[in-house]
């Protein structure tokens, strides 16, 4: 019994102490997490109705966004419709209106088939009348009223082109006047005067004695070495060497001042003389071609073009120096090529050639093709050939290089001071071009000026108008072109001068 006291009361003090506790802290704990289940509920249950606030809310403003778009599209539908309907009442006012031209037009188709009944009716009976009272025909009549349009027809073209022609003048003449004067500018060659005789200075005239030889073996000999005629004649201290061909004419000259310095004349001597004179040319014109290929910027020549170019130092056609008009040439076509667009290298190797066929005495071909076919031989350019071979119009020019060739080469021979003629030649020329002036009807007569660059043929202003004029300057100027194409270098202007004067008298 007291051992069950004993056990009963660790029961009770166990349970007071350790067990109670426990209780109480799980019963708090109870507590607690029943208060927590509370408030989560709680908490639960208030994001629920808010939740279902938002969704509420959401669908209104979805429900009223909806709604406002029906309201705009049942606008825009309605908006839609009447515009539809507005144009099927304009499409049916049109079709009414459509439909009543359409029954007026078949009105006036009928009403035009009749009057154009009438018409032809009428017509007939006139031209019937017509006849009857002109004494013509139809065809008579047809024939004076198309002459007559012709005629309208014809002066209101020479009108037209009048007026083409001037303004395709004015801007023509102002390019090529910018293009040509900038070339002329970039190149100055001085000219020399031709001549077929050379003069040697003697120291004294008992040279002459010395020259001619015992019974002329000495000038004999120099003829025959060099193929030149020497006149020794009247003239002090001067004997005259002359040749047609420049360059046996030069080494003349030189082997006859040689043999003058050094005294000894005698045929051994004389030939001597001459081979040295010979060498020295030949390095001189080789030293003339090196140099007028440097001078014009060519390069990559054959020797053997080159040595022609050298021949040309001795070359002249009217009075101007052929070497320094093919530089002239040369550096003439570069430019304007330059400024057109067009091929400079080409166009600078043609006009420095193409004059090699005037060192060429063995064709008998005109000396443009000759200059052709010596480039293509020694490897130059296809093109560059063509447009040295056709600047005197042998061949038909093909391309922009061979205009610009013809060109230059007539800017260089034409300008003032560049070559010269025989006064015969000039004065024929020069008539020859008043007698092609005098042939045209309507003229009463005609002068050339300025030294034969320009004819005035002054008409009869009772025959020929002033659109008549401008048909007359262009058939002289074309029958000049067919006529005397190579009788002058560059061109010829022709004015048609018309003068009506009117003469009263006060009394």
């Amino acid at each position: 019994m007291a051992i069950f006291a004993v056990s009963l009361g660790v029961v009770a003090w166990l349970y007071t102490s350790r067990v109670k506790p426990v209780l109480l802290e799980g019963q708090r704990r109870l507590a607690e997490l029943g208060k927590q289940k509370e408030d989560a509920e709680r908490d639960i249950e208030a994001r629920r109705k808010e939740a279902l606030v938002a969704a509420k809310e959401e669908v209104y403003r979805l429900r009223a966004e909806m709604e406002r778009e029906n309201r705009e599209k049942r606008a825009e539908i309605g908006r839609l419709e009447r515009r539809l309907a507005q144009k099927e009442e304009t499409l049916e006012r049109r079709l009414e209106v459509l439909e009543r031209r359409e029954g007026t037009l078949g009105e006036r188709e009928v009403e035009a088939d009749r009057l154009r009944d009438e018409l032809k009716n009428l017509v007939t009976r006139q031209r019937g009348e017509l006849e009857r009272v002109a004494g013509l025909s139809n065809e008579e009549a047809r024939t004076q009223v198309l002459k007559a349009v012709e005629d309208e027809s014809r002066h209101d073209a020479a009108r037209l082109i009048r007026d083409i022609e001037e303004k395709a003048k004015e801007e023509g003449d102002r390019r090529a006047r910018n293009i040509v004067t900038l070339a002329i500018q970039r190149c100055a060659v001085e000219q020399t005067t031709e001549t077929t005789v050379s003069v040697v200075p003697l120291p004294s005239d008992d040279l002459k004695g010395r020259i001619i030889g015992r019974e002329g073996r000495n000038i004999r000999t120099f003829e025959t070495l060099t193929g030149v005629d020497v006149i020794i004649d009247d003239t002090p201290e001067a004997v005259v060497v002359s040749s047609f061909e420049p360059v046996r004419r030069e080494i003349a000259r030189v082997a006859l001042t040689n043999l003058v310095a050094d005294g000894r004349i005698h045929p051994g001597r004389i030939e001597e003389m001459v081979e040295k004179a010979k060498n020295e040319i030949e390095a001189l014109m080789r030293e003339a071609g090196e140099r007028a290929v440097l001078e014009s910027g060519v390069t990559g020549l054959h020797p053997e073009l080159i040595r022609l170019l050298g021949r040309m130092r001795y070359r002249m056609s009217f009075g101007q120096n052929i070497l320094n008009h093919s530089i002239e040439v040369s550096h003439l076509c570069a430019s304007i090529a330059a400024e057109l667009g067009a091929n400079v290298e080409i166009a600078r190797r043609a006009g420095l050639l193409h004059d090699l066929g005037k060192v060429d005495f063995e064709s008998e071909q005109p000396h443009a093709l000759i200059s052709r076919d010596l480039m293509l031989r020694y490897g130059e350019h296809e093109e560059a050939a063509h447009a040295a071979g056709a600047h005197h119009s042998d061949i038909e020019p093909e391309t922009v290089e061979a205009v610009l060739v013809m060109t230059a080469d007539a800017i260089s021979a034409a300008r003032p001071g560049a070559r010269r003629e025989m006064l015969e030649n000039y004065v024929r020329r020069v008539q020859r071009l008043e007698a092609i002036g005098d042939t045209f009807p309507g003229v009463e007569k005609t002068y050339a000026v300025q030294a034969g660059r320009e004819i005035r043929l002054m008409v009869r202003p009772g025959e020929v108008d002033d659109l008549a004029a401008i048909e007359l300057a262009r058939a002289a100027a074309k029958r000049i072109e067919e006529e005397m194409a190579s009788q002058y270098p560059g061109q010829i202007k022709v004015t048609v001068i018309r003068e009506t004067r009117a003469v009263d008298y006060a009394k």
